[in-house]
């Protein structure tokens, strides 16, 4: 498996892909069709129209790095609903199952939603923060010249 000690992203090429492209055509495709920044550190998955070859390509801060896998037997998961396609975001999991050909990958959601912190600079965070510990029952029976505004 790709190994990383950071959290990466996953974007997967919507449509069927030529194999014979490289590391140029492939950083190309990642520019105009999915608008993304190739050298950002984010993985690029590319599929064959048969499904048998995938290409993942990868800036790891030194250079580009492509890599490529053929299975055996059986065939990667069709990671896209129609010719033409929106890119599709997998986890780190999500791509590990897919690399080893799990036909669940892009069918259903894998893995749980990516946590996202609350914004705490609002005024809205900083009384739900200081007020968390009391509950809205207490919170309603404080009289307000009691509350301390952030």
């Amino acid at each position: 498996m790709i190994g990383s000690t950071r959290a990466l992203r996953v974007y997967c090429y919507g449509q069927a892909c030529d194999m014979r492209r490289g590391f140029d055509s492939l950083f190309g495709l990642v520019r105009s069709e999915l608008g993304r920044d190739p050298l950002s550190g984010d993985m690029f998955v590319f599929v064959s129209r048969n499904r048998q070859r995938a290409k993942v390509l990868l800036w790891d801060g030194t250079g580009l790095c492509l890599y490529a896998k053929r299975l055996e037997s059986g065939r990667f998961a069709r990671i896209w609903s129609e010719p033409g396609g929106e890119a599709v975001e997998l986890t780190m999991s999500e791509l590990s199952l897919f690399l080893e050909g799990s036909e669940m990958v892009g069918k259903v959601r894998l893995s749980p939603q990516e946590f996202e912190l609350p914004d705490l600079h609002s005024r809205d965070s900083h009384e739900r923060i200081a007020y968390g510990e009391f509950g809205e029952h207490q919170r309603l029976r404080q009289p307000e010249a009691d509350r301390c505004s952030p």
